[in-house]
C-alpha cells in the first residue's frame, strides 16, 4: 500500500510524535502520552490533525437531489449552512462508508468520506451522478482539516477570529458551518467532531495547514491546548458511542443492526440506492426482533475486552466486541459489540472471552459518557 503523508507530517516529526498507519496514511498516534492528550480533550483542548479525511464537492442544479438518490439520508431536507450525517450503501443495504455532508448552497454540497474509503466514496459519488446535472469534484488531494476539540476550542478559535465576526463563532450551531477568517484567511468553519466534547473542524489548503496549525498552538497552549494523535481519538470516540468505519460499520453489516436506522429515510420521496433492501431489513426486525445489535458494555472487572473478542452469556458465543478498551474518563472498561437481539437490553449480564477466561460485563444504554452542556 502507498503511503501518504498529510501536509502536517513536518509538524508532527518536530512534536515527536509517534506515527502509525491509518487507511493508507503515516498519521499521528501520540505525541507523549496517549492518556494525557486524552484528558487534555476532556478537560481543556485537543489539536487534531484530520487531512486523511475526503472532501468531495457536489454542484449543480441537481445537486440536492442526486445526493438524496446517492445516500440513505434525505440531504434536500439540509438547510444551508447546516449539516447532516449520513450513510452511502450498497444495493445490499451494506455500509460502504458513514460520512458528512455540509450544504454551502442551494446548489453545493461538501461531502467528507473516512480516510480509508475517500477514494472508493469519491469514486461510487462519480458513478452514481450518472444521469443528474452535477459535478462530483474530488479536493481530498489539496485539502488539509484541523480540529480543535474540548471545552476551551470556542475560546481558541475566538482569538484567532476578528472581533466582528465573534458572533460567526460563539452562534454557529452544532452540525453547522460558515466562512470566517481564522488567522487572517477566509476559511470553511464547522462546529463538528469525533470526541464527545464541543470543537470545531477547519477547512484549508494544504499550503497553508502548517501555518494555521503552529497559530493554534501558540494561541491555545494558554487553554490548555496540546497535539493529539489517533490514539486518544479513538478512546474519545469509543466513551461518546461513535461508531469506527472498519470496526462497528461495514459493508457486511448494516444500518439497522448498528443502531444507525434513523439515519435512513425511507420515507423521502425518491428512490435511493440500498432502499429496497434496507426496506426489507427493516420490515424483518434486524437489529431490533432478529439478528445482532450493537451495544455498549460496561466492564464489571479491571481488564478490558478487544476487538473480535468473543461475547459469552452462560459459557455460549452470542456476539463478537468491535471496539473496547479501558475509559480513562470513567475508570473502567468499555466496550461496543454486536449481540444477538435477545441479549441486548440495557442490563443484561454478559461476559467477554478475555483468551480463555470470562470477564464479566453489562449492557449499556450509548453513550457511555456525555458531556454537561
Amino acid at each position: 500500500m502507498t503511503e501518504n503523508y498529510t501536509a502536517l507530517y513536518e509538524e508532527h516529526k518536530k512534536a515527536g510524535a509517534s506515527f502509525t498507519d491509518f487507511g493508507g496514511w503515516q498519521m499521528p498516534l501520540k505525541y507523549s502520552s496517549e492518556l494525557a492528550e486524552h484528558h487534555a480533550v476532556r478537560n481543556a483542548a485537543g489539536l487534531f490533525d484530520l487531512s486523511h479525511m475526503g472532501e468531495v464537492w457536489v454542484t449543480g442544479p441537481d445537486a440536492a437531489a442526486f445526493l438524496d438518490y446517492a445516500l440513505a439520508g434525505k440531504l434536500s431536507a439540509v438547510a444551508v449552512g447546516k449539516a447532516k450525517y449520513s450513510l452511502i450503501c450498497q444495493e445490499d443495504g451494506g455500509i460502504i462508508d458513514d460520512l458528512i455532508s455540509y450544504r454551502r448552497g442551494e446548489e453545493k454540497y461538501l461531502v467528507v468520506p473516512n480516510a480509508g474509503n475517500a477514494v472508493v466514496v469519491a469514486a461510487a459519488l462519480a458513478e452514481r451522478a450518472a444521469g443528474f446535472d452535477v459535478k462530483v469534484e474530488d479536493v481530498s488531494a489539496e485539502t488539509s482539516l484541523i480540529a480543535v476539540q474540548g471545552p476551551n476550542a470556542e475560546s481558541i478559535l475566538l482569538a484567532l477570529v476578528p472581533g466582528e465576526q465573534h458572533p460567526f463563532v460563539t452562534e454557529l450551531k452544532y452540525y453547522a458551518a460558515v466562512e470566517v477568517e481564522i488567522n487572517g484567511q477566509e476559511l470553511l468553519l464547522a462546529r463538528t467532531g469525533y470526541t464527545g466534547e464541543d470543537g470545531f473542524e477547519i477547512y484549508i489548503p494544504n499550503e497553508d495547514a502548517a501555518g494555521l496549525w503552529e497559530a493554534l498552538l501558540e494561541i491555545g497552549a494558554g487553554h490548555g491546548l496540546i497535539p493529539a494523535g489517533l490514539a486518544c481519538r479513538d478512546s474519545l470516540r469509543l466513551e461518546a458511542g461513535m461508531p469506527l468505519y472498519g470496526n462497528e460499520l461495514s459493508r457486511e453489516g448494516n444500518p439497522y443492526a448498528a443502531g444507525l436506522g434513523p439515519v435512513v429515510s425511507l420515507a423521502k420521496e425518491s428512490d435511493f440506492i440500498g432502499k429496497a433492501a434496507l426496506s426489507e431489513l427493516k420490515a424483518a426486525g434486524t437489529g431490533s426482533t432478529t439478528g445482532r445489535k450493537l451495544v455498549g458494555l460496561k466492564g464489571l472487572g479491571r481488564r478490558a475486552g478487544r476487538g473480535h473478542y468473543p461475547v459469552l452469556k452462560e459459557g455460549n458465543v452470542i456476539g463478537e466486541v468491535t471496539s473496547g478498551q479501558p475509559s480513562p474518563t470513567l475508570g473502567y472498561p468499555v466496550a461496543m459489540a454486536y449481540v444477538d437481539v435477545e441479549h441486548a437490553a440495557p442490563g443484561t449480564a454478559l461476559d467477554i472471552d478475555l483468551r480463555g477466561k470470562a470477564e464479566p460485563f453489562e449492557v449499556v444504554a450509548l453513550p457511555f459518557y456525555k458531556r454537561e452542556k
